[in-house]
């Protein structure tokens, strides 16, 4: 996939990607290493991340918000903690209080290019357990809905300055949307051009009509070897169009990595 470039001859491209904690599907293992190589692929100006591991015994204590940025060379980057604790054992909601060294969980964004102006929008988790069907199971299984959170800021780009936005929203259809809509009445007042990406667990059509935002790439992108729906998107309001956009598959994770290049 070839960049488009600007005016100052550097290229704009963004990518979102649910790294599953870094964990590869073939081995069921995580190696910083691969998932260095796996960014670094991916060639991205600005990237979201959604499952994103700190300090977790699983992907061996590493932050890999700091593996991601080194690899990609991003001077800005920022980790935001959507839980407090260990995902599948003890964990609490994340107040943004915690400790740099702290075991967390959540979303991240990094960048080439200055980032500024930054927000943390925090959404609500669904109160109750909800029943889930896993594998070829059927019968059902209640589980308990993750806390979820959005991180936004400005970017300043060689073509223009623009406010990007990245989430993982609820697995539960309804209330996914209704988080949507909360993220967005807090976006309602940041400057445009805006993307909005992330994990929303939710298909295209989904996504434009609760939003009313343009998508700019339509790919299937989960599960990663092959894709039967496309839960991860990059939305646009204002003036932005896309020159190419894929669907990339890469050592890790169950997603596919979406990227953007922009016009």
């Amino acid at each position: 996939m070839h960049g488009v470039r600007t005016g100052t001859g550097r290229r704009m491209r963004v990518a979102t990607f649910n790294i599953l904690h870094g964990r590869s599907p073939d081995d069921d293992e995580v190696h910083v290493d691969r998932l260095a190589k796996a960014v670094a692929a991916l060639d991205a100006d600005v990237l979201a991340l959604q499952e994103v591991d700190r300090n977790q015994a699983r992907s061996r204590n590493a932050d890999l918000t700091q593996v991601a940025a080194d690899a990609m060379g991003a001077q800005e980057h920022r980790f935001v903690a959507a839980l407090s604790g260990s995902p599948g054992s003890t964990w609490f909601a994340a107040t943004g209080e915690e400790q740099p060294d702290d075991a967390a969980y959540g979303i991240a964004l990094l960048s080439r290019h200055p980032l500024s102006a930054w927000q943390v929008v925090r959404l609500p988790a669904i109160r109750t357990r909800v029943p889930m069907r896993f594998g070829r199971s059927m019968v059902p299984t209640l589980v308990r809905d993750e806390p979820r959170v959005a991180v936004v800021a400005d970017v300043a780009t060689p073509g223009g300055d623009l406010t990007i936005a990245t989430t993982h929203l609820s697995f539960v259809p309804r209330w996914n949307r209704h988080q949507l809509r909360l993220l967005l009445r807090a976006l309602a007042g940041r400057r445009r051009p805006l993307l909005l990406t992330g994990d929303l667990n939710m298909d295209e059509a989904a996504a434009r009509r609760v939003t009313g935002l343009r998508p700019l790439a339509t790919h299937l992108t989960f599960p990663s070897s092959q894709p039967r729906e496309q839960i991860d998107h990059v939305l646009a309001d204002g003036a932005l169009t896309a020159r190419c956009s894929e669907a990339v598959r890469l050592a890790v994770s169950d997603h596919r990595a979406l990227c953007v290049d922009l016009e």
